[in-house]
């Protein structure tokens, strides 16, 4: 989409870009000054496959307070981006054949990581009427002697959906708990949760520190998505084994960016709650301007930058709507489908862009979808 997208601005259209999940704010001044000093000072050279120890401790600091449960250092494994905080730990834990449930519309990366350790996907669908929680009653019939892994994403990419502790999560634990499987929770966009909201970790539930994994990272609450880091917080003989992947493939992430990693959550979080704060207005428009539009019904996301309206009223497929509105209002968008078979029937909205730039992008989609 975004290939095509471009295409069409090299003819001379514009385009308004919603289909990019990452911020549109620059990375904030003190973090780049951080990393532009340690480079500077001559940080650019091998660390330690699993990160930099300091790195490690302000993470398991930081991630401590808040999930409200006790991190070590030894737990934390840094990485070239959050990515192989979801990749590794399943090459380490997925055997060939072995089941893993993961949510759909999911973020891609799921599917095609448990197919690349020789696992057998297994998708629980999201539910619209739930908000985009798992349909629990599908959850538990995916369920088999088979099963090793359960991969979660709170917020999530695509829907904005929020797992609620009560009842989905302790469910969800008190499964892992009685087969003895694994939780691979993502929480890339933990802090970017609406209206005074928190979204809970699986890890702090009893019995689940021991058997979660958490991935996370940098990338969309500092506006550090091209710095790649991320980190995997996990039991430490898996730390072990993770930080062997690390090893002998990526080596490890680059030394300057760990330093902007550190000035990142020890400096100042004001502008974490500003951005936030924008984030919800921009949402807020953007979900009461869709609802407006004949043919739209969009639920209220409560956490990360998206919108999954469901489009189902055009009797159209997500693929030829989104080309659709690409050629007609100008506008990117991605289809429902680039997440799973589930998101059929519906768009996916980025709204880490301005409100004017939101506003235009109403306008045009009201118009192009009159039409049909």
């Amino acid at each position: 989409m975004l290939a095509r997208a471009q295409a069409l601005e090299a003819a001379g259209r514009d385009i308004i870009h919603l289909e990019i999940g990452q911020p549109d704010a620059p990375t904030f001044e003190h973090i780049a000054e951080a990393g532009i000093q340690a480079i500077r000072d001559g940080h650019t050279r091998y660390t330690p496959p699993a990160g930099l120890p300091r790195l490690r401790e302000v993470i398991a600091s930081f991630a401590s307070r808040q999930r409200g449960i006790d991190i070590r250092a030894s737990q934390v494994v840094v990485g070239s981006g959050t990515k192989p905080a979801l990749f590794f730990p399943t090459l380490a834990l997925v055997r060939p054949g072995d089941e893993v449930i993961y949510p759909d519309p999911g973020f891609p990366t799921y599917r095609d990581m448990i197919g690349v350790a020789g696992g057998v996907p297994v998708p629980v669908p999201l539910r619209e009427e739930t908000g985009f929680a798992f349909d629990m009653a599908a959850f538990d019939a995916a369920l088999s002697h088979r099963t090793r892994m359960i991969v979660l994403n709170s917020p999530s990419n695509p829907t904005g959906g929020v797992l609620p502790q009560v009842p989905v999560l302790e469910h969800i634990a008190q499964a892992a708990i009685d087969r003895n499987l694994w939780v691979l929770s993502d929480e890339i966009y933990g802090r970017l949760v609406f209206d005074g909201l928190t979204a809970p970790s699986i890890a702090a539930l009893p019995g689940m520190a021991e058997r979660t994994v958490i991935s996370d990272g940098f990338s969309k609450t500092y506006s550090m998505t091209g710095w790649r880091l991320g980190y995997g917080i996990m039991p430490e003989a898996l730390a072990e084994r993770v930080e062997l992947l690390i090893t002998h493939s990526t080596g490890c992430a680059a030394a300057f960016t760990q330093h902007a990693g550190i000035a990142a959550l020890l400096g100042p979080q004001d502008r974490v709650d500003e951005i936030l704060a924008e984030y919800q207005r921009r949402r807020d428009r953007l979900v009461a301007g869709l609802n407006t539009i004949p043919g739209l019904r969009c639920t209220t996301p409560q956490g990360a930058f998206y919108t999954f309206p469901n489009v189902t009223a055009f009797e159209k497929t997500s693929d030829w709507l989104t080309e659709y509105l690409l050629s007609e209002a100008g506008v990117a968008t991605l289809p429902g489908t680039a997440f799973g078979a589930n998101g059929e029937g519906y768009i996916r909205f980025c709204f880490a862009n301005s409100i004017d730039n939101i506003e235009r992008a109403l306008h045009r989609v009201a118009a192009a979808l009159a039409q049909l």
